[in-house]
């Protein structure tokens, strides 16, 4: 039976990275405070090496193969994203060789930032191909395969940011969290779940990548039929895996983003918090505005912002129309008003 990580993984592989990533920070803004009608917290990922959460995951991995004595000559990945980038730099920093298998489709600053940290990048028409020219790779001599969320060392390293988040900020109402294969979502459970027990855990999901959701309501792992078009490129994973869906259904609440949301959070969270956020991140305030609409004001919710890197085509997507123009208008319920 797959092992399911618990909270005692989070905590150890806080320990164990918390000297090789970023402590980042937490941002808020009062102009977005003021429309919610609660208090919205930032923990800024996008601020991360690397500029996103992939790199607690990806580091924590590695760290423990070290601490046990077990470093590979050699570590593999499939990643179109940032996955790759975090495997590219962990590598780099414990002296080891890293091969990365991607889509054609890569966003070419992730392809850049990879090859970057010193990866060789090796691409295919389509993931189905990197993916199983990865798992040829992975059985060489003194290989490792390094799985972009689907691995308790890595949901483990992820939870460290919700981790930290909470240890800084203290009580809050609403957790949310973006979900693509869940290691993100999964930690931020974990560690939510056992740091603040009473406040809710919320993800989200494009709606034109939503086999999560899909899984959710089936009861079963129900990988995608189509190769998703999404800005959100972060999210947009054919499948959860079976480490994660079990984590993914204790979820108190789920949602489906479609892409005039995605790109309307993202505009206005450049605008409001004056930071380089991806679509994937900003997605997840259509769940927090959904959550502020029907909850009594003067809550307070921690929003996790994976990543920040952006290639110039989905900028131009983004900013296809001025969404500014369009300030949010939420109808936050009064306590004890009809």
């Amino acid at each position: 039976m797959t092992a399911i990580p618990t909270f005692d993984n989070v905590k150890q592989a806080y320990d164990r990275i918390k000297g090789q990533v970023k402590h980042t920070p937490i941002i808020e803004s009062s102009l977005l405070n003021q429309w919610m009608g609660n208090r919205i917290l930032f923990k800024a990922e996008c601020l991360q090496t690397i500029g996103a959460f992939k790199l607690r995951g990806a580091m924590n991995f590695l760290a423990k193969l070290k601490e046990e004595g077990n470093l590979p000559a050699h570590v593999v990945a499939n990643s179109s994203g940032n996955h790759a980038q975090a495997v590219a730099y962990a590598a780099s920093h414990f002296g080891i060789k890293a091969t990365i298998f991607a889509s054609e489709n890569i966003s070419p600053i992730k392809a850049t930032a990879t090859q970057s940290y010193g990866a060789e990048l090796k691409l295919y028409p389509t993931r189905k191909e990197a993916d199983i020219a990865v798992a040829a790779a992975a059985s060489l001599p003194d290989t490792v395969w390094i799985p972009p969320f689907n691995h308790l060392d890595v949901i483990a390293g992820q939870g460290t940011a919700t981790l930290e988040a909470l240890t800084e900020i203290g009580q809050v109402d609403a957790v949310f969290a973006p979900c693509g294969g869940g290691g993100l979502l999964s930690g931020t459970l974990l560690a939510t779940r056992a740091m603040q027990p009473h406040a809710l855990v919320i993800g989200a999901e494009p709606a034109e990548a939503n086999d999560a959701a899909l899984s959710l309501q089936a009861g079963e792992i129900i990988p995608l039929s189509h190769i998703p078009q999404t800005l959100a490129d972060g999210a947009a994973t054919p499948a959860v895996g079976d480490i994660t869906f079990p984590l993914l259904q204790e979820l108190d609440d789920f949602y489906e983003v479609d892409e005039v949301q995605i790109a309307y959070w993202t505009q206005w969270l450049h605008h409001l918090l004056k930071l380089h956020i991806e679509p994937t991140s900003a997605m997840t305030m259509a769940a927090v505005a959904a959550w502020a609409a029907n909850t009594p004001s003067g809550q307070t919710a921690l929003v996790i912002l994976s990543g920040g890197n952006i290639s110039q085509s989905s900028m131009s997507q983004i900013w296809e129309r001025d969404f500014l123009l369009q300030p949010p208008v939420i109808n936050v319920e009064e306590t004890g008003e009809e």
